[in-house]
């Protein structure tokens, strides 16, 4: 278990790699150590952990999610892509944990997005969205692959996602992302 200060950015996190776990917050280690059962590894990412974590740091945590890596590709994406802006609900939600955000929307499925920013420590971030009519049909990981060619080629592309969202989660498989560990985000109220 290692305690690191919370790194540049909104998002505190709990990181867990294998048989290594990461408090990235300003906490006191030994309040850390107090917390977490010795003999159980699997301590930081569990709920009681991360509830008095979240109440310390009086922030809101974030979904338990699957954390995935790529490379970037540069170049041009296989899906015609236009610039989104506005009030999306899902840029609403991304202003919240990243910066230097840039989304499309999909030419011809304008209600599909996938969107690329700055996140946790300043890494490369990626979210995507597939309406319900356009599903099962690759769209997924068309989008997931697309955020490959936003970012310059290998530069650290970053995927969260829940491990229940089994479309989400095969459509980043199938794009290339590779599962490194898991993560629990915590960002300020309001």
């Amino acid at each position: 278990m290692q305690v690191l200060g919370q790194p540049p950015g909104p998002s505190a996190g709990v990181l867990a790699f294998t048989a290594h776990h990461a408090v990235a917050a300003d906490v006191h280690p030994d309040w850390v150590h107090d917390q977490l059962d010795a003999d159980d590894l699997g301590s930081p990412m569990k709920g009681d952990f991360l509830t008095a974590l979240a109440s310390l740091l009086r922030r809101r945590q974030g979904a338990l999610d699957a954390a995935l890596l790529a490379a970037g590709r540069g170049g041009r994406p296989g899906l015609d892509l236009e610039p989104l802006d506005g009030d999306h609900p899902r840029l609403a939600r991304a202003r919240r944990y990243r910066t230097d955000l840039r989304a499309y929307a999909v030419a011809d499925v304008p209600e599909a997005m996938v969107l690329v920013g700055r996140g946790f420590a300043g890494r490369w971030e990626t979210a995507f969205e597939v309406p319900d009519a356009a599903r099962g049909h690759g769209l997924g990981r068309a989008l997931a692959t697309a955020a490959l060619h936003l970012i310059g080629p290998g530069q650290a592309v970053w995927a969260q996602v829940s491990p229940g969202n089994a479309a989400s989660l095969r459509a980043v498989l199938a794009a290339g992302y590779r599962p490194v560990g898991a993560e629990a985000l915590f960002v300020a109220s309001g």
